[in-house]
This record gives C-alpha cells, structure tokens and sequence, in this order.
C-alpha cells in the first residue's frame, strides 16, 4: 500500500489531492464526476458509480465519446481484480482486400470503413448486472436528465468541439454525414463555453439501453436503425453484427515494478506497451525526474516497447507471440540493451517463442473501477445515426491493410486497440486505479504517471501536473513547454528531435485515486482537462 506521508509535495502544482473517505469520482467533466458521486450517496458501489458516470460523459463530453464508444474496464473487489474488454469487431462483409480495391492504401480515418461494431453499452450493461447495486434505469438516470435538459457546455469542450466542426465543415461531403451536423450543430455552428446543449434523441437512445439492459443496441430497435443507416448509405455494418456481439472477462495482465504490480488489459489493447516500457526501465535506477539521463531512458525504452506492440499487438487469435513473451524480462534485456548516449530510431524486436474518457470510482466498501470509454480521433467516424444521437466509433482505422500483418482488417476481427485502463496493487491489496486518456498517448502517460509515484514519490496531483514528453515516431519527441530548457537542449544534443509544443491538449488527460491501509481514498484530477474530483 501507498505511505501518503511519504509521497512529496515538491513539484508547483495548481491543485491539491483530494481525500475523503466514503466514495469518490474522478473523470474530466465536473458534472459527470458529481453524478457518479450522487450514485454512491444513493447507495450504489464503485460499479454503478462508474456506469452513471460513463453514461454521462457520452453526454456531458461529446467530443471523445459517445453510445457508439468501445469500453475497457478493471474491476477491484473482494481483494481480485477483473478486466472486461468491451471493444468491438470489424463487420463481416468487409475485408482489407475491399477497402484496398476502394482506391485505399491504409484504412481511412472516417466514414462507414473504420466503424466496428460498439463495445460501450454492452459494458455498461454487463458491470451493472453482473456487480451493481443499484438498477440500469437508475444508473443511466442522470445522463438522460443532461441529454434531454441539457447542460452549459466547459471550455475546454467548446474549443474541442469547434476543432471538429471545422475539420468536418471542409471535409464532411458525403450524405451519411448530414447526421452528424443535424446532432452536434443544429444551428449551423458548435455550442459555445456556457451554451446550452441538449439532445432529446440521446435521451431516448440512453433510455432504451436502460430499460433493455443495453438489448435494444445489440437486437432491437436500435439495432435495426443502426443496419438501415448502414444499408441506405453505403455502409457495412449489420444487424447480425450486433446480435453476435457482446462484451467478455478476460484475464488482466501485470508486471512487477519497484515492488508494486501494475495492471492492464491483455491485447487486443496497448496497455502491454506501458508494461513493456516499465520492464525495460526497471532495470535502471534513477535519482531525479527532470534530468536528461532520466528522460533519454524513458523515451528510448517507450520508442522499443512501442514499435513491438505496434508490430505484434492484435486481435489475440491473430497474434504470434503471447502477451508472456512480450512481457518476458530476457526480451525486457534485449532490449534495454539498445539503449546508448544517443537518440535511436527503433525496430521490432523478436520475442523468443515458447478524441477518449477515463474515469475512476471508489466506494468505501473498498470497490474500485479504472474505467476508459472512447470514439477516436474526437466525434469518431463522423457517421451518427439519425434520430438517435448514436455517434459511431471509428477503430478500425487502427487495422493494417497489409495481409502479412497480425493486425490486419477481417470480418469479425477486432483492432489493435489504444483505451487502456490501469490499476496499482502492492502484496495483493488494492492501491487504486489511474488512467491517461489520448490516442497513442495513454501507455507514454501510464509510464510517466507510474514513475512519478514509485521512483520520484509525487503524489497523485503532482504525478498528472507533471510536464510530460509523447514519443511520435522515429527520433520525433513532442515536449509540454514546462520541461526545463536545460533538460531540453540536452535531448537535442543526443540526438531527440525535440518539438517543444505550444499547448496540451495533444499529452493525455489523466485521473488517479490511491488509498492506504485506513481506506483513506486520495484523489487527483488532470490539469489539462475540466476535470473534477467529486469525493463523500
């Protein structure tokens, strides 16, 4: 278990960590946050806490999810940690070989192509049932009182919001768009900072899930709009997609680092590359944060666990090492081994055979939830379905088009996969789940955050204010502007090609909640987002 004595408060933060002790609820939009807490105080656990607070964020945060969301979620109690992997699969009638014959060299970002079948509702679904407390139609209670009365949009969402909507307004031509302008700008233009917003079409949509248990997405009403939308514009999703889909428990997977276990989902996500990378820094040891040595190491050992899961990491029936070899300490060597003075442009190695949400909920019962929930690339494909406020997930864009390739597009197969939730246990007993939100940002910002708190002792605010560096291919390395200049220029002079960026918005959005041995819960919020901890 954590020491909160020990941890330091010696990094400038604008907040300060939150502790309660009865409950608590952190996630980027303040009003999902304190609708999840409502849910505690009405006598759900961390489970139904977690699924109001998901539900709302479709709503409440528009601009990185939606019903048409993959989801992935670990699941603390009883002193055992389970994984559900609500991600989806690709539709039957596709294949790479259709898409390339389409005119295409690599699998679009938008459009009918990319969309999969949705692994959200399922989830929210399945955790109610299968370890709430409390009913679906009271869990999704409040996110369908903010679609159909409708809420003051943040800023931070207003300029995501307004980002999207310029790009579509040049790019959106084809009718199965027209959607998505009708839903999200009804009145020719984005909701500004404290606008109103509302969608009476999501509420019914929200609705139907919790009176169905999420069978009317997958078998009934909702399904037969989805298929009709998809037959009448081009699309391939179908109704027999849907039906055959449902989320599944699989086994989480975990390393051993600084003597604390660190958890993810197994493939088809990347949070093996997070595990990949602390395997190979474990070997080192460092004394300070923001000193190059430090940095050069972390960026080197996240550059070679990257290239390896974007090369090996699939659909699990597809792929030809096992998530054992990927994570074996003798590979972890190999590949430490690469590591000089010098900037390097990584290769796969050869394992020896043998715009998303995050959130997370505690109640004091000692129920925990690392919850992430995500369309891609913000608003997804762009394809919303009509009269619903269904806004489809886009994953597929991350399958290859390459037949050599584990990961690439097949009917029914799932994608290589970037929303990732994490969970820190220590001698078998919870410390708590945390998470990074953002593309292939969030297995760079699980290494940053795990090392903030186990090799640097910041606490949690400390560990998500810190200025963090993205590793974008090559020897390209993106820097927040905070880092010191010193630092800096030392990464430049070993080789880094550093880009110091002007803003955040593109270094993740990250929530932590870590309790002790009393059952104090000690919460933190990302600086970089609207975020919220709601705590009782």
């Amino acid at each position: 278990m954590l020491n909160f004595d020990a941890l330091k408060n010696s990094y400038p933060s604008r907040r300060s960590a939150v502790y309660a002790r009865r409950g608590m609820v952190c996630t980027s939009q303040p009003l999902a946050a304190q609708a999840g807490l409502d849910i505690l105080k009405k006598g759900g656990n961390a489970v139904d806490a977690a699924v109001a607070t998901a539900a709302c964020m479709t709503v409440l945060e528009p601009t990185s999810n939606g019903v048409g969301s993959d989801a992935f979620a670990l699941v603390w109690r009883k002193d055992h940690l389970e994984a559900l992997n609500a991600s989806g699969r690709a539709p039957r009638s596709l294949t790479a070989r259709q898409v390339r014959e389409l005119g295409f060299e690599e699998m679009p970002k938008r459009g009918w192509i990319p969309v999969m079948v949705p692994g959200a509702p399922s989830a929210w679904a399945e955790l109610s049932e299968k370890y709430g407390r409390l009913p679906l139609e009271e869990t999704l209670a409040p996110a369908i009182t903010y679609a159909r009365e409708g809420y003051a949009v943040t800023p931070v969402i207003a300029h995501l919001w307004q980002k999207a909507y310029d790009e579509f307004s040049q790019t959106f031509r084809d009718t199965c768009f027209a959607p998505w302008f009708d839903t999200f700008a009804p009145g020719g233009r984005p909701p500004r900072a404290g606008e109103i917003w509302r969608s009476e079409d999501h509420a019914n949509t929200l609705r139907l899930i919790a009176q169905t248990g999420a069978r009317a997405f997958y078998q009934g009403e909702l399904a037969d709009r989805i298929d009709r939308f998809s037959r009448e514009t081009g699309g391939w999703l179908r109704r027999e997609d849907l039906e055959d889909y449902w989320c599944s428990w699989v086994e989480p997977i975990h390393i051993n680092y600084r003597g604390y276990d660190v958890w993810e989902l197994p493939p088809n996500g990347d949070g093996i590359v997070a595990l990949m990378a602390l395997n190979i820094l474990k070997g080192y040891s460092f004394e300070y944060r923001d000193c190059a040595d430090t940095v050069h190491k972390q960026l080197e050992a996240m550059k070679l666990a990257y290239v390896d899961g974007k090369r090996y990491v699939a659909d699990p029936s597809a792929m030809t090492v096992t998530p054992a070899e990927l994570l074996d300490p003798r590979f972890a060597e190999q590949r430490q081994a690469l590591i000089g003075e010098r900037a390097i442009t990584p290769q796969p190695g050869q394992p020896q055979r043998g715009g998303t949400v995050y959130l997370c909920t505690a109640d004091g019962e000692g129920n925990m939830v690392s919850y992430i929930q995500s369309n891609y690339m913000g608003f997804g494909s762009g394809i919303v379905i009509p009269g619903t406020g269904i806004a489809l997930q886009n994953r597929g864009a991350n399958f290859t088009l390459d037949e050599t390739m584990e990961n690439c597009l097949a009917p029914g197969k799932k994608s290589f996969h970037t929303i990732i939730p994490s969970f820190l246990t220590k001698d078998g007993k919870a410390v708590g789940p945390f998470g990074v939100m953002g593309g292939f940002m969030q297995p760079q910002g699980h290494v940053q955050v795990v090392m903030n708190t186990l090799d640097f002792c910041m606490n949690p605010q400390e560990a998500l204010d810190a200025p963090r560096w993205q590793w974008v291919g090559g020897k390209k390395i993106q820097l927040e502007r905070a880092f010191p200049c010193g630092v800096t220029e030392e990464l430049v002079r070993r080789g880094h090609e550093i880009s110091v960026m002007p803003d955040s918005w593109d270094f993740g959005r990250g929530q932590i909640i870590w309790r002790n041995e009393e059952g104090v819960l000690c919460g933190a919020t990302e600086p970089r987002a609207d975020g919220c901890v709601a705590a009782w």
